[in-house]
């Protein structure tokens, strides 16, 4: 059985999720989705998360990360 201690965990991760999601909306609010993929990138954030905020898959994520850091070398 869950204790008062879990549950206050499992709140505290809940709001700090929400508040993830929406500083990650004000990124780059006008910029490109490339653009906003890459800064939430450069702050940390997984692709799956990534993904989730900008209402895309993984793998869209993962392709405009792995392109930028293609031109970054060339």
């Amino acid at each position: 059985m869950p204790t008062a201690s879990d549950q206050l965990s499992r709140d505290v991760v809940e709001r700090l999720d929400l508040i993830l999601r929406v500083l990650a909306l004000q990124v780059g609010e006008q910029k490109s989705l490339t653009e906003r993929a890459r800064l939430l990138k450069l702050a940390g954030l997984d692709n799956k998360t990534i993904a989730e905020v900008l209402n895309t898959s993984a793998g869209t994520i993962r392709t405009l990360t792995s392109n930028l850091r293609v031109r970054r070398g060339s």
